[in-house]
């Protein structure tokens, strides 16, 4: 082994320690709620990415509360059963049936098997879904999309448990009513609720584009950050479009309702969580 090579090395390794520190220290004992989906939840290699990287901020003293979706593998399980999928302004229609499919994907297959991968690499982890404890409670959003539901109260305090016994909780957005009304609720907007309710220090959603981009083929033209006040302009202009208008809605819901700041990464970029959280240059839009 060449030794200069080396020495370079693990002083390049020191430096980045030096640099992170800042930003260790901001986020000390803070929690940090990430919303997890999207193309980085379908491929393995993303995918361990992810968890080492969620594992890393919990190494240092972050409280991360993982939130996932799972709607491609809702969508292949449906198929699987012969259930066409049908969608309203990008939400699931979902009837009894659907109903069903989706707690089970969401709540046992996608959640348990998470939470195994973290418990592998070393993590201490729980699952949770929306209906554990009350955490999510809802109600029908549209008759028209059945069993679609809007939270009404959030619950934290199983969350609040978890964390303060040391473990990181795994939220599926399954979430429930008083009368047993079981509902698939949107993960963007569970994840928002669920960081202002818990005084979350940050959100960090994990999507399938590497921001929000003034022109939407360039993507140089990354707005690194953007103000609540920015936002309805944006969507005027036609610049926040599509699929990104709701969730950058649930960005602002959470920043209203108290959460400091909101990042949209790109979870197709291996460790995007860490270049985000724990870096000067950042890598996606930060809603503020």
């Amino acid at each position: 082994m060449d030794m200069n090579n080396a020495q370079i090395s693990n002083a390049q390794r020191a430096e980045v320690l030096v640099h992170a520190l800042p930003y260790i220290q901001k986020y000390y004992n803070k929690i940090i709620v990430v919303k997890y989906g999207g193309n980085a939840m379908i491929n393995e290699e993303l995918k361990n990415a992810v968890i080492g990287d969620i594992l890393l901020l919990s190494l240092i003293g972050v409280k991360v509360v993982l939130v996932h979706g799972g709607g491609p593998e809702i969508s292949e399980m449906l198929a699987r059963v012969g259930k066409k999928t049908e969608f309203v302004n990008g939400l699931r229609v979902t009837d009894a049936e659907t109903a069903d499919i989706v707690q089970m994907v969401l709540a046992g297959k996608i959640n348990k098997s998470l939470v195994n991968l973290i418990q592998n690499k070393g993590g201490r982890a729980i699952g949770l879904c929306g209906m554990d404890g009350h955490l999510f409670e809802a109600r029908q959003l549209d008759e028209k999309l059945g069993y679609v539901g809007e939270i009404t109260n959030v619950n934290v305090e199983p969350v609040q448990v978890l964390l303060e016994k040391g473990y990181m909780p795994v939220v599926s957005t399954v979430g429930c009513d008083s009368e047993g009304g079981v509902y698939n609720i949107n993960a963007d907007t569970a994840a928002a609720r669920l960081a202002a309710a818990l005084g979350a220090e940050s959100l960090i959603s994990m999507t399938d584009i590497c921001g929000i981009l003034r022109d939407k083929d360039d993507p140089s033209t990354l707005i690194s950050r953007i103000g609540v006040s920015e936002a309805p302009q944006l969507m005027r202009e036609g610049i926040i479009s599509g699929g990104m208008i709701p969730k950058v809605e649930c960005c602002i819901e959470a920043i209203r309702r108290g959460v400091k700041r909101v990042f949209i990464i790109d979870g197709r970029v291996p460790h995007s969580i860490l270049i985000e959280t724990l870096t000067d240059e950042g890598i996606g839009t930060m809603l503020e």
